[in-house]
């Protein structure tokens, strides 16, 4: 700071001697003006750059914290809390901090903050909790995630200079009232999308309707929702018109009572009809219990569920199926596996689905689903994700050939024994390890 000092009293030396030349032409008055003018900005200039040099050496020993958070508006939380350095790669970090979230039962969400220290705050562990309302607008729940995140990080700022700059205080008077939901826990949600495209050859319309009802307690899960959509499109082809649709509704209910932190049980009901698969009225029940090796309190963390089932379902189709049948009556079975881990070297979302009819085992589906992401090394992080489905129960699909409308526009499922999608990334990053600027100019 000394040395700061120093480097400014010579510059402003030099700037002295400059302006004394100048000034030796200018009058009486406009001297002693310009030199109190002078002066005062000097003097100004100084203290702000030795306040600036005051708050920079300070900064050096803010805590170092690295955000594991997929879904972070970063420029946001650099300027609310620019009290921390904020660091690119996780080794660098001395606090860690992996936000992770799941559906509540309101329709909001919550939000789980998991603070881990290292270096000089190594043991320094904690969680906490922030939960979003299903009205809340985005900005809300920005706010409320960031102040979230600033609360964990005011330990280990306290053990830094940095405290001495940081001001806590209530944002209003509170008072304790008493929390009454008149609704008993039940949630309601209504929605309708129109939607329409319109160009010289090609029109297109869609009405996409749903209700969805629940109530969810630690104990017992209710889910009941209506979906209905229909899709028309029309379009111009060399004079002829075309004209095709898509209608869809359902009716889906969901049942599940908790038995212990890693049991529970439960079944779903639904009703539905579809004319891209050739279905009239499907009917389907089918009860299920599932186990979870890690308990239903960690979820938001790491899951690994296995689920298994047992179901009856009716089908009624709208033209004949490739079996010959109008109507069907049909037992089957399922088994799902997923694993969820969210962790400080990344995260893996890995799941597998299959089934298979009991009056013919060669009427089955496979299908693995996943998603990868995993940090080899400073600056290099590596991804992976797709499905994978080998199939083999399309009894619905409907006898004869499509038309061209038909296949083009897909009004109808068409016949496969597999389905692939896959995407790979690869990302290395160096350079240096603070990210503490934020510049929005020109961004999109």
């Amino acid at each position: 700071m000394k040395g700061h000092l120093n480097a400014c009293l010579l510059n402003g030396y030099h700037i002295f001697t400059k302006y004394t030349q100048v000034m030796n032409t200018a009058p009486s008055l406009l001297k002693k003006v310009s030199l109190i003018l002078f002066l005062a900005g000097f003097l100004f200039t100084g203290y702000a750059q030795e306040n600036s040099d005051s708050l920079s050496v300070l900064r050096k020993d803010a805590p170092k914290v690295f955000i594991d958070c997929r879904h972070c508006d970063m420029d946001h939380i650099r300027r609310e809390i620019p009290y921390v350095n904020y660091v690119r790669d996780v080794r660098e970090a001395e606090v860690y901090i992996l936000e992770t979230s799941q559906s509540t039962g309101s329709g909001g969400r919550q939000y789980a903050y998991l603070f881990q220290g290292y270096g000089k705050f190594a043991g320094m562990n904690d969680t906490l909790v922030y939960h979003s309302n299903p009205d809340d607008t985005r900005d809300r729940i920005r706010d409320g995630r960031t102040r979230m995140m600033s609360m964990g990080l005011m330990r280990f700022v306290a053990k830094t200079p940095m405290f001495d700059k940081v001001n806590i205080a209530p944002a209003e008077n509170l008072e304790e009232q008493e929390v009454v939901d008149r609704w008993n826990y039940w949630v309601f949600e209504l929605e309708t999308a129109p939607r329409m495209e319109l160009e010289e050859s090609l029109k297109e319309w869609s009405f996409d309707n749903s209700i969805n009802v629940s109530r969810i307690t630690p104990e017992l899960k209710f889910e009941s929702s209506f979906d209905q959509s229909f899709d028309r499109n029309k379009y111009l082809y060399e004079d002829t018109t075309y004209i095709a649709d898509r209608k869809f509704w359902s009716f889906d209910n969901l049942l599940v009572k908790s038995l212990s932190d890693h049991w529970s049980v439960g079944g779903s009901f639904e009703i539905n009809s579809s004319s891209y698969r050739n279905i009239n009225l499907h009917l389907q029940f089918a009860p299920a219990i599932e186990y979870d090796i890690f308990p239903y309190s960690e979820s938001t963390r790491r899951q690994l569920r296995i689920l298994y089932g047992i179901g009856y379902s009716m089908n009624q189709y709208v033209d004949t199926t490739i079996y010959n049948k109008i109507e069907e009556h049909l037992l089957g079975q399922q088994l799902r596996m997923a694993l969820r881990v969210q962790q400080k070297w990344g995260y893996v979302n890995v799941s597998m689905f299959a089934s298979n009819y009991f009056h013919d085992f060669s009427k089955n589906r496979l299908q693995f689903y996943g998603y990868v992401n995993i940090r080899v090394f400073k600056g290099l992080s590596f991804r992976l994700g797709g499905s994978v489905a080998r199939i083999n129960d399309q009894l619905n699909l409907a006898k004869g050939d499509l038309d061209e409308a038909e296949i083009l526009l897909r009004i109808r499922e068409l016949s496969t024994a597999y389905r692939i999608d896959a995407n790979l990334g690869i990302t290395y990053t160096f350079g240096s390890i603070y990210n503490n600027i934020v510049n929005p100019r020109f961004g999109n």
